[in-house]
């Protein structure tokens, strides 16, 4: 059974994957994992690979959701990603972008932040 909080970040996981289809995105993958690290969606638009952290809170109290993909998480999801388009030999752009949703009641707010972070990768 899920907690609440696992549950809330699964009620923004959809939300996250339904504006992103809305805004013409192609979503390949939900929750893809590559060892210990996970990747909320993979999408893709256009000719770029879209790799979206999803994070979700009742509120922006503490700061606004996007604030908590800390540069660790930003590192794993990286990695995850080199792993994603290795295995899948793709060779296009990509970014990484991270949806920030704030859910009070049955009141939500979606923010999207388009190459939020970059991989020094090359």
């Amino acid at each position: 059974m899920k907690n609440n909080s696992q549950q809330q970040g699964l009620e923004g996981e959809i939300l996250a994957r339904n504006y992103l289809l809305k805004s013409g995105y192609e979503v390949l993958e939900l929750n893809w994992r590559y060892k210990k690290y996970e990747i909320d969606i993979i999408a893709k638009k256009d000719e770029t690979m879209v790799f979206v952290e999803v994070k979700t809170r009742k509120s922006n109290t503490f700061g606004e959701p996007e604030l908590f993909v800390t540069k660790q998480k930003q590192s794993f999801l990286i990695i995850a990603a080199n792993k994603y388009i290795i295995e899948n030999n793709i060779d296009l752009e990509s970014r990484f972008d991270i949806i920030a949703v704030i859910q009070f009641n049955n009141n939500y707010t979606v923010k999207h932040l388009e190459a939020a972070f970059y991989s020094l990768v090359k």
